[in-house]
Parts: structure tokens; sequence; C-alpha cells
């Protein structure tokens, strides 16, 4: 149980996650001081994430024209292990939102790395299946990610590669003062199967050309997870030498 306080209160919903394995070592000068790379089964990974923002609250107020949109990230998983316990969590390359205010707050506060781009998205829910788009605007052309799934989510499975990329209740951020942590709580996430995915190429235009493999590479897995309410906590800066 955490003693934080709840920072921002909100659904993510209909969350696409694309997840690439990658060589650890493109990632080692972004892994935040105090934490290592978390594997699965001996495989690092890298994510591409949409999804959308719903009925968002911070510090309980409800912000006018900045209570529901889209967001698309880049993350990998890191662990921070202590005498007492490890905390799971992710770091962010990148996280696009159509909303300046909402860069301004995480940027400063959690020393993320926001960015404010154009967005859209689009969810088509039919008797048997579902299709879930997510968009951003970059240098005048619109990136897309796509999932036809199936309609019925299933529970999520003990152990699984979905598990280990859901299942990460922290965020690490480095910055010039140190580490800042914060956690995400938030039930376990029932889980819809992907029929057909699609992700367009020019992503890795986002991000430094360490990540340009994201348009040549086809992705370990893409799965559709149904989401739920989440709290995020408060954040707490770790000094390390």
């Amino acid at each position: 149980m955490t003693t934080q306080r709840v920072f921002l209160k909100a659904e993510w919903r209909k969350l696409i996650m694309a997840n690439y394995e990658v060589d650890p070592a493109i990632l080692q000068p972004y892994v935040p001081a105090g934490t290592t790379l978390d594997f699965w089964n001996g495989r690092c990974y890298i994510s591409l994430v949409g999804f959308l923002f719903k009925k968002v609250r911070v510090k309980g107020l409800a912000i006018p024209f900045h209570t529901q949109f889209p967001e698309i990230n880049l993350r990998f998983y890191v662990k921070q292990e202590t005498d007492n316990n490890t905390k799971r969590g992710v770091v962010f390359i990148s996280e696009i939102v159509p909303k300046p205010a909402i860069s301004f707050v995480a940027n400063h506060l959690y020393q993320e790395k926001y960015r404010t781009l154009p967005m859209k998205h689009d969810w088509r829910i039919h008797p048997n299946q579902q299709q879930v788009n997510y968009q951003c605007k970059n240098r005048g052309k619109w990136n897309s990610m796509e999932v036809i799934a199936s309609q019925q989510p299933d529970a999520l499975q003990a152990g699984s590669e979905e598990a280990f990329i859901t299942e990460h209740y922290w965020g690490f951020a480095a910055g010039k003062r140190g580490t800042t942590a914060y956690q995400v709580m938030h039930p376990q996430w029932d889980i819809a199967a992907v029929q057909s995915s699609f992700i367009s190429k020019g992503f890795s235009s986002l991000y430094d050309p360490a990540f340009q493999f994201l348009d040549e590479d086809t992705p370990a897995s893409v799965f559709l997870a149904e989401g739920s309410a989440i709290q995020i906590f408060s954040g707490q800066r770790f000094e390390y030498r």
C-alpha cells in the first residue's frame, strides 16, 4: 500500500500494445540511475502503445477540455531492486498527446518526455470484433497504429508475455537531480486477441535514430488490453551516485 498522495485519476482504455524485441545495448543509455533493464524469458522489450485517456482528474479536479484525449508512447521495462522489495516499472522514450497543458505538467513534475502533436482516434465495435485506431501527425504526415481484435477479451494469464508487459506498476524518469519514481495502480487488464494489425512506417521519425528499427522490424507481439480506471501517485526523487 502506497503512502503517497494521488495526483491523477483517470481511465486508460483500449490499449494497443505492439512489442518489439530489442538489443539491450540500445536501451542502456536511457536506463535511469538506480534501475536495471527488466527481461521476460531472457528477452528485452520495447513497446509502442496507443490508448485513450478518459475521465481525467488532477488532484480531484476535472480540467476543462482536458478530460479525454488519446496518447501514443514508446516505453521499455526496468526494475528497481532494494533490500526489501523489487519495483517493476516503465521508462518512456517519448509520450505524445494533443494537449500542451498535459505535456507541460508531466515534463515539469515527473521529468517525463511529453510532446504535443495533432492526434485522433477511432473505435468501431462490432458484434464479433472491434477495430481500434490511434494516430498522430508529425511533419505533415499521419502515423497510425490499428488493430482488429476479438470483441470479447479474456482474463490475463499469469506468467504470460501480456502479464509482463502490462504489470509494471511504476514509472521511472531520469532527471538532472536524480531519478523520479511514481506509482501507478490499476487492476489486472483483460486481453483481446488481435486478428490483424497495422503500424505505419514513420514512427521512428519521432525519436532519435537508434529507434529507426521500429520501421523495419515486425513486432514480436501485438495485443489489445481493455484497460481500466487508474491512479497515478505523486513522484519521489532519488539521488544515486
